[in-house]
């Protein structure tokens, strides 16, 4: 999911925030240096052959993690008027799953592997980052991309 990087995004060129249907998706979050650890303890530690789930062992809905990333952005990068005010619910796209979960048990029963960063410090750390780092995200937008809807027909 682009979730992260189109709230924050967006919310610090000060354009609404799209939450596709009602936000009440759920996802099983992981913070990415989190991802990367569990994939080197696969490399290091996994049995050929295998496959390991990689999960953070926890969902939340997509508002909750958005409200949260609005939080954030309150006390990093402060607007005039609260970010979650930016909030905008959009139609869902069409086939959109409700819930995506991931059952890492085996990576934690087998390799030991379980996520360090809890997701509240994670948002925190991602969206300090993306405030401290306007440079880089801004020379992607430069380049063409765009934080617009993807997954309608027509280009809606």
């Amino acid at each position: 999911e682009k979730l992260i990087p189109t709230v924050v995004v967006r919310a610090l060129e000060g354009k609404t925030i799209p939450v596709y249907g009602d936000g009440r998706q759920v996802r099983d979050w992981l913070h990415v240096d989190d991802h990367a650890e569990a994939l080197l303890t696969v490399l290091d530690r996994g049995r050929l052959g295998e496959t390991y789930c990689i999960g953070g062992d926890s969902t939340r809905r997509n508002i909750e993690v958005v409200r949260m990333l609005c939080e954030a952005l309150d006390r990093y990068a402060p607007a005039n008027t609260p970010h979650a005010d930016k909030i905008s619910f959009v139609t869902d796209r069409p086939g959109h799953d409700f819930r995506y979960d991931v059952d890492a048990s085996k990576i934690r029963d087998e390799l030991g592997w379980t996520p360090r960063t809890p997701v509240p410090q994670g948002l925190e750390e991602t969206v300090r980052w993306y405030v401290e780092n306007q440079a880089w995200w801004q020379a992607i937008r430069d380049r063409g991309f765009t934080s617009e809807r993807q997954g309608l027909s027509g280009g809606g």
